[in-house]
């Protein structure tokens, strides 16, 4: 059975609501685009994308903008929606961009935003923050928004299947330790059983998180904020 990534899946989702708002011929900033994954959701529209493209590690789509996000090279209030996925917490001030990010907006334009709360670094070295539902609500606030959601991205099934194949991935065969040779093998046995059983239920779980989108408790892999300029 192929790899299921519920993440990607609610990405694509949320995304798509957003994209529904936007009128024919808006004109829609794509920030931090990267390979541009949702730019066929705004084929309606006209969709302008932004990024420095420094990570020499990651493909790129052509930008329409090569630059800085606190400098884009673009009159004041050029378009009437903003998309920001994955990208505020690989930015050193984020308060700055999220200004900048609003001046280029319409009053009345939104923006989507979606980062992540859990996450393992990547994109080193740029790759500075995480964020509560607290310190979006406070950095937009700052920047001259309304906030009108925040949500979980995903569920809680998600971040559980995430924190799986982490630990298939990550926990070791056999640990160092000063322990004797018994008490080795069986810290070796305990981590094996944990991995084996890690990659067993990493599949399941992201599948649960895609046709049951639990929030009751526990805590999200990511948050979406769709907020409006001020």
């Amino acid at each position: 059975m192929p790899a299921v990534n519920s993440s990607r899946i609610y990405l694509r989702k949320v995304n798509a609501a957003f994209a529904a708002g936007v009128s024919k011929g808006d004109y829609v900033l794509d920030a931090g685009a990267g390979e541009q994954p949702y730019a066929d959701l705004f084929d309606h529209a006209v969709y302008e994308s932004a990024d420095f493209t420094k990570v020499e590690s990651k493909t790129y789509a052509p930008q329409t903008y090569v630059c800085d996000l606190a400098q884009i090279p673009v009159d004041d209030g050029r378009f009437d929606h903003v998309v920001l996925n994955q990208v505020l917490e690989h930015v050193p001030d984020p308060i700055v961009i999220l200004t900048e990010l609003r001046r280029v907006l319409k009053p009345g334009g939104r923006i989507i935003c979606t980062c992540p709360l859990y996450y393992e670094e990547h994109e080193q070295p740029y790759d500075f923050f995480r964020y509560t539902q607290f310190a979006h609500q406070m950095m937009f606030a700052k920047s001259g928004f309304e906030v009108k959601s925040i949500d979980w991205l995903e569920g809680y099934f998600g971040t559980v299947s995430y924190q799986l194949k982490g630990i298939a991935r990550n926990l070791p065969v056999w640990p160092a330790s000063d322990a004797g040779f018994f008490m080795r093998l069986r810290h070796a046995c305990i981590l094996y059983f944990a991995r084996s059983a890690a990659r067993l239920l990493t599949g399941p779980m992201a599948r649960l998180d895609v046709a049951l989108k639990y929030e009751d408790k526990g805590y999200p892999k990511n948050y979406v904020v769709i907020a409006e300029a001020i």
